[in-house]
């Protein structure tokens, strides 16, 4: 019970993120990205409902970021999912 009210509140959390939020949690977990390619994401994000700890939904949402920001930048969010994952 308790582990599903933490994957609300992260899931929730990723929902109306914004473009600083996003940089400071890629300062936090040392991942580099560009503040214009942090708003872009967080736009992307924000409204989408999706749960990043379901593995096919955080793949098909990686993808969308690649064609936004780049496969390289994609990976770096990645990277941010995973570590709100574990």
């Amino acid at each position: 019970m308790q582990m599903k009210l933490l994957q609300n509140v992260i899931n929730y959390k990723i929902n109306i993120i914004t473009g600083d939020e996003l940089l400071k949690y890629a300062k936090q977990f040392k991942v580099r990205l560009a503040k214009n390619d942090a708003d872009k994401i967080a736009s992307h994000l924000r409204g989408k409902h999706v749960n990043i700890f379901d593995d096919k939904q955080r793949t098909q949402l990686i993808k969308e970021i690649a064609k936004i920001a780049g496969p390289e930048t994609a990976k770096e969010i990645n990277r941010i999912f995973v570590q709100f994952t574990k």
